[in-house]
């Protein structure tokens, strides 16, 4: 990734957790080329599911802001008397 954004930084630090997890469970000192075929596989899929799942979490977190600011404001405008004109 290049020029990666703030949440894509979170997004990814938010994978070592999971990556250490699956690591230490097949063999922390075993060189990545001994690794197996599926095991680097595994090793991606965790690391891609980690990052993704912080990434639709960061999004819907972001979302349920905008629509809770949208919702004040028409709430708002609702409540103003109207003038018939536009501000």
């Amino acid at each position: 990734m290049i020029n990666t954004t703030e949440m894509e930084n979170k997004a990814i630090s938010s994978c070592l957790m999971p990556l250490g997890d699956y690591v230490g469970s097949i063999g922390m000192q075993r060189p990545l080329a001994d690794f197996s075929r599926q095991e680097v596989l595994t090793l991606i899929e965790v690391v891609v599911t980690a990052f993704q799942a912080h990434m639709l979490a960061e999004h819907e977190r972001m979302a349920a802001r905008d629509r809770a600011f949208l919702e004040q404001r028409l709430a708002r405008q609702q409540q103003l008397p109207s003038t018939g004109r536009v501000a």
